[in-house]
C-alpha cells in the first residue's frame, strides 16, 4: 500500500501540474481568439450567446476612433511633423534630391514636351500651352491696342527721324565745309543760316517754328495709323509669334534648356527649399486639418475586413500573444503543482 500510495502521489505531482498547464494554455489561447471571433453575434433558439461577437468586432467603431485620435494627437500632430519635416536631415535630403534631379536633366536628351509627358498627357500639355498662349496674347494685345502705345511709338519714330535728318545735315555741312562751302554743322543749322542770310533772323525763327509745327501733325497722323494697325492686326501677329515660340520651347531638349544655367539652377533650388519651409511652417496646420488624419485612420480601420484585421494584428503581435499563451501554461503548471503540494 505504501508503494502504491507513493506511486499515485508521484503521478499526482506530475499529472496535476501538466493538467494545469494544458488548461492555462487552452484558456489563454481561447481568450485571445475571442478577441476577434466570432465576427458576428450568435444566437441559439433566438437567445443571444454571450461574448459574441468578439471584443474587437463588437467595439470596432470605438477602437477605430480611439486609434485615429491617438495617432493624430500624439504621433502625427503639427509639432512632431514640423520637427521631422524641417530637420536638417530632411532638408538636406530634399536639397540632394533637387540637385540630383537637375543633374540628370542636364544630360537628358528628351525635349521639354517628352519630359512633361511623363507626368501629364500630351493632350494636357497642348491644352495648357494653348491656354497660356491665349492669355498672353490677350494681355499683350490689350496693351498694344491702348491708344498711348501708338502715340509713344509715333513720338519715338518722329524724334528718331529728326535726329537722323540732323545727323545727315551735319554730315553734308561738314562735307561742304571741307569743300570750302558753308560753315559746317547740322543740316537744320545750315538751312537756318541760309534763311537768315536771305531773309534775316526773323525769317530763320519762322522756319524753325515751321519745322517744329510740322512735326506735331506728322506725329499725330502716324500715331493714328499705328493705333489702327495695332488694333486690327496685333492680336494675330502676337498670337502667331507666341505659338511659334511656345512650340520652339517645347521642342527644345532639356540639356539645352539647362546648359550654362548653374546660377539659375542654384536659385531654383533655393526657391524650392524656401517654398518647402514656408509650406511646412505656415500651411501645415491647415493641411492636417484638411487631411483629417484621425478620420482617415478611423475609416481605414472600419473598411478593413475582420479577417484582414485579425491577420494584421496577429502578425504584429505574434510573439507577444504567443508569450501570453505560454504564460497561461506556466501559471497553470504552478497552480496545479501548488494544489497537489498543499
Amino acid at each position: 500500500m505504501t508503494l502504491l500510495y507513493r506511486i499515485f502521489m508521484t503521478i499526482d505531482y506530475i499529472i496535476a501540474p501538466l493538467v494545469g498547464a494544458v488548461i492555462g494554455y487552452i484558456t489563454n489561447d481561447i481568450a485571445i481568439r475571442m478577441l476577434f471571433r466570432p465576427h458576428t453575434a450568435k444566437y441559439i433558439f433566438g437567445i443571444h450567446v454571450p461574448f459574441t461577437p468578439g471584443i474587437i468586432p463588437k467595439e470596432r467603431g470605438r477602437i477605430a476612433s480611439s486609434v485615429g485620435e491617438a495617432i493624430s494627437e500624439n504621433l502625427m500632430n503639427k509639432e512632431v511633423l514640423e520637427k521631422t519635416l524641417l530637420s536638417e536631415d530632411m532638408v538636406g535630403k530634399l536639397s540632394d534630391s533637387i540637385n540630383a534631379f537637375f543633374q540628370r536633366q542636364r544630360h537628358n536628351s528628351e525635349t521639354l514636351r517628352e519630359f512633361l509627358s511623363h507626368y501629364i498627357s500630351t493632350e494636357e500639355i497642348d491644352s495648357i500651352a494653348a491656354s497660356i498662349g491665349a492669355n498672353l496674347t490677350q494681355q499683350i494685345y490689350r496693351k498694344l491696342a491702348d491708344s498711348t502705345v501708338g502715340s509713344q511709338i509715333a513720338h519715338i519714330a518722329v524724334r528718331h527721324v529728326m535726329d537722323k535728318m540732323n545727323n545727315f545735315g551735319s554730315t553734308i555741312g561738314d562735307t561742304l565745309k571741307d569743300e570750302g562751302i558753308g560753315q559746317g554743322g547740322g543740316f537744320g543749322r545750315m538751312i537756318g543760316r541760309g534763311f537768315e542770310r536771305l531773309f534775316g533772323s526773323h525769317a530763320k525763327r519762322s522756319a524753325d517754328e515751321f519745322v517744329a509745327a510740322l512735326a506735331s501733325p506728322v506725329e499725330e497722323a502716324l500715331a493714328k495709323n499705328i493705333n489702327e494697325m495695332l488694333k486690327n492686326n496685333s492680336e494675330e501677329i502676337v498670337g502667331n509669334l507666341i505659338t511659334t515660340q511656345t512650340n520652339d520651347l517645347l521642342s527644345c531638349k532639356m540639356s539645352e534648356l539647362l546648359k550654362d544655367k548653374t546660377a539659375q539652377i542654384n536659385q531654383a533650388r533655393q526657391s524650392i527649399l524656401s517654398l518647402y519651409r514656408n509650406i511646412i511652417t505656415n500651411r501645415l496646420p491647415r493641411i492636417l486639418e484638411t487631411l483629417n488624419i484621425s478620420g482617415i485612420i478611423e475609416n481605414r480601420i472600419l473598411e478593413m475586413d475582420m479577417d484582414e484585421s485579425e491577420r494584421l494584428i496577429l502578425e504584429v503581435m505574434k510573439k507577444e500573444l504567443r508569450a501570453i499563451v505560454w504564460l497561461g501554461a506556466g501559471l497553470g503548471f504552478i497552480m496545479g503543482f501548488l494544489n497537489v503540494l498543499l
